[in-house]
């Protein structure tokens, strides 16, 4: 096999390798000896799994055996003795019946590295490299890493006496042999259920309950560069993302640049709150490569989030679900008209009233039909400008449905109540107002899942995201909302749960 041409496609595909995460993909030498020259310290084996199977089509194709024979299967982690750090992430298949007896009996003991064994017996082989390539993590996240870090991987023979001896695939973090520092940001979603005082009687606007998701979320990796570069991601996020970068690093008069790679994302204006999110962990990043550590709160003010609602300020600080205070409003306060985030630059996020974590046994599908995005910019500044205020009746309603329906059934875990709460507020003040712009498809949609057996169904901010609770019904509910998709122009679904902590950032 080619490595050298494998090593290039891998740097094509997610950025430049570090000389040891090259040499540790294509040794043909012992992996164990070389960690332990390139860390100082004994490399051990710990175990998670060892068992004699019959061997299956890939142990035919790749060992050279017949269907059936038995095939020793290891999976392991190759640790550093002194730190504890899980250092590779390794599986083996080999033929039982090719092992000598002193060499089978040591393999069985499963403490003792593959390639000390071999040293052990002075057993003459060599190593034959199949492949070597990215892949995304598949460990059960063994390894300190952020959801969805990719992994590399690389998979060889060890042959003696002209015959495959042991079959072995490796796998380390793409951020993990480094020669450089970088930072790596995973980022939940949200839900945005609703604003609550679209108002203002009582000197206050604005007022937010949210729900950090699990999935789909956001994951980045940054490291210092003589300019800013953003690589991967649609123009309207790459265009966020070096804004933001520009704008931070400016602010706290840095110099020097940042390069960011987007691993994953979501589209802007679906209602998931994609824009804050970028916004916050690209702030968050560009200062940790820096040495620079300031509240979320403040990043999100720095990057203009969170003018009007702080769900996804919070959900990124500590996830669950959330209650946000609004801001103070009138003459000479911070917001003196009705406004979206996009037009209120500079004002503080609001205080979080209450954060609680969301109930795991509670599932949440997500609907997206494939029709216009949800309103933003100009567009949606006219909306609020137009629609505002809500009257105070309304409102009413809607703090009453929050306080005596929603939040006892958070507490309770009584879903009933929770969902009905939910179902209640989509005809309830400015929730109402976003309903209003939508296309019949979407409460058509609402409809069919709550007919599956959604408890509660609602709209996420703008849309076109919809979303429904429910919990041994979830995939009942999907199948009927993805049907009608696919009858009425296309979409996407996806069954997640609630995040109940923040953004996950780690230093590599």
């Amino acid at each position: 096999m080619d490595i050298g041409g494998c090593l290039k496609q891998i740097e094509n595909e997610v950025g430049r390798l570090s000389p040891l995460q090259k040499i540790l993909l294509g040794t043909d030498g012992s992996v164990t000896q070389l960690l332990e020259s390139v860390t100082g310290h004994p490399v051990v084996v710990r175990t998670r799994n060892q068992e004699i199977v019959n061997a299956d089509k890939n142990d035919v194709e790749r060992l050279g055996v017949l269907p059936g024979d038995l095939v020793n299967n290891r999976v392991v982690e190759l640790l550093d003795a002194v730190t504890g750090e899980i250092l590779i992430y390794a599986k083996s298949r080999t033929p039982i019946a090719r092992l000598a007896p002193d060499f089978r009996e040591d393999l069985l003991k499963a403490d003792i590295p593959i390639g000390k064994i071999i040293a052990r017996h002075q057993i003459e082989a060599r190593r034959e490299i199949l492949d070597a390539k990215v892949t995304r993590d598949d460990t059960g996240s063994i390894f300190p890493i952020c959801r969805n870090e990719l992994l590399l991987m690389r998979q060889y023979r060890i042959i003696h006496g002209g015959k495959p001896l042991i079959f072995i695939q490796e796998q380390f973090p793409y951020n993990q042999f480094l020669d450089e520092h970088r930072v790596i940001v995973r980022t939940p979603s949200r839900i945005h259920v609703t604003l609550l005082d679209m108002n203002g009687g009582l000197g206050r606007v604005d007022g937010g309950i949210g729900i950090a998701l699990e999935d789909p979320g956001i994951l980045l990796e940054a490291r210092a560069s003589h300019s800013i570069e953003v690589h991967g991601g649609d123009p309207r996020t790459v265009s966020l993302v070096t804004e933001c970068a520009k704008n931070i690093l400016t602010a706290f008069r840095i110099d020097g640049g940042v390069s960011i790679s987007l691993r994953e994302y979501f589209p802007s204006h679906s209602g998931l709150g994609s824009g804050s999110q970028l916004a916050i962990a690209t702030a968050r990043a560009c200062l940790e490569i820096y040495g620079k550590n300031i509240p979320t709160k403040e990043l999100a003010r720095l990057s203009g989030r969170g003018g009007t609602s702080g769900i996804g300020t919070a959900a990124f600080d500590q996830g669950g679900f959330i209650i946000d205070g609004g801001h103070r409003f009138g003459p000479a306060c911070e917001k003196t008209g009705f406004a979206p985030s996009s037009a209120s630059k500079g004002v503080r996020p609001p205080p979080v009233l209450l954060r609680h974590d969301f109930p795991a046994d509670w599932h949440i599908l997500l609907a997206t039909p494939a029709c216009p995005e949800g309103a933003s910019g100009k567009r949606e500044h006219e909306i609020f400008r137009n629609c505002c205020p809500i009257p105070l009746g309304e409102v009413q309603q809607l703090c009453h449905q929050v306080l005596m329906r929603m939040l006892p059934g958070l507490m309770e875990k009584d879903l009933d109540q929770f969902g009905s709460a939910i179902n209640a507020i989509q005809s309830l003040g400015f929730k109402k107002i976003e309903h209003s712009f939508q296309p019949k498809e979407i409460s058509s949609l609402l409809e069919t899942m709550r007919d599956a057996g959604a408890v509660g169904a609602g709209m996420s901010s703008f849309g076109p995201t919809l979303y429904a609770i429910g919990d041994t019904g979830i995939q009942d509910i999907e199948r009927a909302a993805q049907s009608y998709l696919n009858e009425t122009g296309g979409g996407t679904t996806l069954v997640t749960s609630a995040r109940n902590c923040g953004a996950a950032v780690r230093i590599a």
